[in-house]
């Protein structure tokens, strides 16, 4: 991939979503139904395509009437199944609605992958309360009311369910995003714990952590930090968001059946290899 590409081509368009090539059988998750909260983002949306192909029903969770509708007719106009579903999830109330509603339409919710998030590259030493605030709520309180309301409905219709989160790889330099590291590790421990508490309720729990995957999300930093992305891992390339999708469909569907309480990484083998800078590298660290 070279420059030009990482910077003019971002992620995929719905056109190659609904083709893309899948190791999954088309008919894996029929008649079941899934909630993908940031669903209309690059990684979101790969994975609102991926479980639609497979058979599901994805309620498509976001803020944006518009984009939400959007994303939906495209999905019809393909003859997938999938709903919008507008909601804050930052808003416990508006998640519990939320799920009421999707629980009264379709009598089930199967799986729920927890997509929504967002971050700004900046130095920590420089974040304002509000700043660190709005992530903390989003990428850690959000997934936390998401994850609850699916387990105490899952508990009381004694339905087994599965959660996917998508997160971040914190087992490494990631700098410049010292907010959503703190929040995204937050989650990742939160899914140890419950799964072993979930675990007598036949609900799994488990997270995906993407690497340097090429999405619209990029835009939010600089061209130099963009060029470097592909060089953070030994395979010398950014990932897609489709890796991510089947990574999420591996956890949620049968194939991940014995599989709860794990950290899925999908980097390339990033986290063995360096570090990433999302504000540049300091002069001070060198070449």
């Amino acid at each position: 991939m070279n420059d030009h590409q990482t910077t003019e081509k971002l992620g995929l368009t719905d056109t190659e979503l609904a083709v893309h090539p899948t190791v999954f059988a088309t008919d894996l998750l029929r008649d079941q139904v899934v909630l993908v909260s940031g669903g209309t983002g690059g990684i979101g949306r790969a994975i609102v395509w991926l479980f639609a192909r497979l058979g599901a029903h994805v309620a498509v969770i976001g803020r944006n009437q518009d984009k939400l509708d959007a994303l939906v007719a495209e999905l019809a106009g393909r003859n997938l199944g999938a709903s919008a579903c507008v909601a804050d999830i930052r808003e416990p109330d508006a998640i519990n609605a939320l799920f009421e509603t999707v629980w009264a339409a379709h009598g089930r919710v199967d799986h729920l992958i927890n997509s929504a998030g967002g971050q700004f590259p900046q130095p920590a030493i420089d974040f304002s309360v509000k700043g660190w605030n709005a992530v903390i709520n989003t990428n850690l309180n959000g997934t936390w009311y998401m994850m609850q309301a699916a387990a105490q409905r899952w508990r009381d219709h004694k339905h087994p369910g599965s959660i996917v989160n998508i997160v971040v790889v914190t087992t490494h330099g990631l700098y410049g995003i010292a907010h959503t590291i703190a929040a995204r590790s937050g989650v990742i421990g939160l899914s140890r714990a419950v799964a072993v508490e979930w675990a007598p309720l036949n609900i799994r729990v488990n997270c995906v952590a993407p690497g340097a995957i090429e999405t619209e999300g990029w835009k939010v930093y600089t061209p130099q930090a963009r060029a470097a992305y592909p060089r953070s891992n030994p395979m010398m390339r950014a990932g897609s968001p489709w890796d991510i999708a089947e990574a999420s469909v591996y956890l949620a569907a049968p194939s991940g059946r014995f599989v709860t309480g794990e950290t899925l990484t999908v980097d390339g083998g990033g986290q063995l290899w360096g570090e990433t800078w999302t504000t540049g590298k300091p002069a001070y660290f060198g070449d």
